[in-house]
């Protein structure tokens, strides 16, 4: 009988916290500066959810390491539902390809709550370049094996990763030409001091509409909601790509699953709204919000597919 009450109590003590939740800000780590993918995404969730609810998300930035900074601050913090982490792709799905001893396990230290939102990269060619489209591409690689050179955003980055991951598919050889960031990398292209990139929309976007860039096709299986028209590498022949940059919330291993439950259950409420929508597709991306399992499935089904494309391309973190 006392089991019993026990187990009651907990579970009421635990359901009223969520209740509750939350009587006091959140701290919200992103392991980048202000600005990026991460920052903004996290910007944008965090201005809807205090409009919808009041709820008080604070980003805090700690760029550095790897994403290890902060990522492991969060797998430290208390699991009371007050310090979470905003991550994408590479903290969980590209690190662990890349890395030996990455300081943090996602099962053993996170709780995966949700996606936030899902974005594509663009292949973006130089104006010159000698190809306008996938097959086209292909075609012009096989023909000058390594000939063709593509940036990223540096060596190890999902850029670079979407970039072997095509050569992969379709078969071809590609000369990789890192860069320190998006920005330099996406002005490679419009310089023509490559042939073409792997980039981010909005690192993209002024290239594009001064001229000088072209796109060839998106990253993903799925078209984007920016540019219908933009081609999916299977509109190109290359059925076996999909790759994206992902935003999504995690919380330190411990944290109450009735606070954990409300967390998703209202960012993906917040994430539903059309106007929502709306600011998500202005920066390049769809609003993702998924329950825990498919989430975790989603964050296995990429680390092993990235794990793939490491291996193969013997690819080696600086």
């Amino acid at each position: 009988m006392r089991i019993f009450v026990g187990i009651f109590l907990v579970l009421g003590f635990s359901i009223g916290n969520a209740q509750d939740y939350p009587s006091k800000p959140v701290r919200v780590l992103v392991p980048f500066a202000p600005g990026g993918a991460v920052d903004t995404a996290g910007r944008v969730l965090a201005q809807q959810l205090d409009e919808r609810l009041g709820w008080k998300f604070v980003i805090e930035n700690r760029p550095g390491g790897n994403g290890f900074i902060a990522t492991t601050a969060v797998a430290k913090a208390p699991a009371d539902g007050y310090t979470l982490l905003l991550a994408h792709t590479g903290e969980f799905a590209v690190n662990p390809a890349l890395f030996d001893n990455v300081p943090y396990e996602l099962e053993r230290d996170f709780v995966a709550i949700t996606m936030v939102n899902d974005a594509p990269m663009l292949y973006l060619a130089n104006i010159q370049a000698p190809f306008s489209n996938f097959r086209e591409l292909v075609a012009q690689a096989k023909a000058k094996p390594g000939f063709i050179t593509f940036s990223s955003a540096g060596n190890g980055s999902i850029n670079h990763l979407a970039g072997e991951w095509l050569a992969q598919a379709a078969g071809i050889k590609l000369q990789h030409i890192p860069y320190k960031g998006g920005a330099p990398a996406a002005a490679a292209v419009a310089a023509g001091d490559v042939h073409f990139g792997v980039m981010a929309v909005p690192g993209a976007t002024p290239h594009m509409k001064s001229g000088r860039a072209k796109v060839i096709g998106i990253t993903t299986a799925k078209k984007s909601p920016l540019d219908p028209s933009w081609a999916t590498p299977r509109d190109g022949g290359i059925p076996d790509l999909d790759a994206s940059i992902w935003v999504g919330l995690f919380a330190p291993k411990g944290t109450s699953q009735a606070i954990v439950d409300r967390i998703n259950a209202e960012v993906r409420k917040t994430l539903d709204q059309p106007d929502v929508k709306k600011r998500y597709v202005d920066i390049g991306s769809d609003t993702a919000g998924m329950s825990q399992a498919d989430f975790l499935a989603r964050i296995k089904s990429d680390a092993e597919r990235y794990k793939a494309v490491v291996k193969a391309a013997g690819v080696k973190a600086d």
